[in-house]
């Protein structure tokens, strides 16, 4: 039988929305990258970052059978990570249907610290200037002017 407990003094939880841009590295990759982020904090517990689903690479993600539940924030579904032949099992979990309290997270992912590097900066979510797509076109000698940019696909076609 689900407990469900609700959110009190005795065991906060407060949710408040990114200031800024926060990114998920992955093996150092980007895996997420959000100006729409989610910022969980839980009584004792570190805080931890929810990414909407939009804005994270859910290619390079596979759900595992594991699953659990808080009495406060309902059941959690787990993803393993694989990206360039690394796996991190449950590494990323995310709650569909939480509970009315935690409505705001769902449909977000979010990350266990020891296998993605997480970053939040006061800049927002960049967007290419037109000069920046200048420098990435061909120099006349078939090469670039700048690094490659990351990939804005989220897996293979």
């Amino acid at each position: 039988m689900d407990v469900h407990k609700e959110p009190s003094p005795d065991h906060p939880i407060t949710l408040s929305a990114a200031e800024g841009r926060v990114r998920a590295l992955y093996q150092g990759h980007e895996i997420a990258d959000s100006v729409n982020a989610i910022r969980l904090s839980e009584a004792d517990y570190q805080p931890v970052w929810y990414f909407p689903r939009k804005d994270v690479a859910m290619g390079f993600f596979g759900r595992t059978d594991r699953d659990t539940r808080c009495p406060y924030k309902g059941r959690a579904s787990y993803f393993t990570i694989r990206r360039d032949g690394v796996i991190s099992e449950n590494a990323a979990w995310s709650y569909e249907e939480p509970y009315p309290a935690m409505e705001a997270i769902k449909g977000h992912v979010a990350f266990y610290p020891d296998a993605v590097e997480i970053h939040q900066t006061e800049e927002a979510r960049a967007t290419p200037s037109p000069d920046a797509v200048v420098l990435h076109t061909d120099d006349g000698a078939g090469v670039s002017q700048r690094e490659p940019w990351r990939p804005t696909t989220e897996g293979p076609a």
